[in-house]
């Protein structure tokens, strides 16, 4: 990871921690930084900083850490952010592309079926009209017996 670039480590080493951050990234792309991470930062900038003297330096450490971050942590945890940022953002895609073929399939389904209910109206419209002229011509025949 990038957080051994801040505490003088050679750039020999700098491929490394870009594999291991890649292999990290894969599985934090759907996490949220942890605070282990955040954690691990502060101890080591404290223990190279300090030395171990006590408890105390861990409260001013953390004390003095919102006033000015590092640029190298800053600048991975916005790349952090970016890349939690287009995964997010595909998923995202990925969930409209289902929802909308959902929509159409459902769309044509309900189509289909109001054709064929359209259909059906036609066809007992029509037996409809048959059955009242049935009626009427029967009628007449009827009111002459009586």
């Amino acid at each position: 990871m990038s957080l051994q670039r801040p505490n003088g480590n050679s750039s020999s080493s700098s491929p490394s921690p870009k594999k291991q951050k890649t292999e990290e990234s894969e599985e934090e792309e759907l996490m949220v930084p942890d605070m282990e991470a955040a954690g691990s930062t502060g101890v080591v900038s404290s223990s190279a900083d300090d030395g171990a003297n006590n408890p105390e330096t861990d409260q001013t450490q953390n004390a003095k850490r919102p006033r000015g971050r590092n640029p190298v942590d800053k600048e991975y945890r916005s790349l952090k952010r970016l890349l939690r940022n287009r995964v997010s953002a595909q998923q995202a895609r990925e969930r409209k592309k289902v929802y909308v073929s959902d929509l159409e399939s459902r769309a044509n389904e309900l189509q289909n079926n109001n054709d064929e209910l359209e259909e059906k109206i036609s066809t007992l419209m029509n037996e409809n009209t048959m059955l009242r002229k049935m009626l009427i011509n029967t009628r007449p025949k009827a009111d002459e017996n009586h």
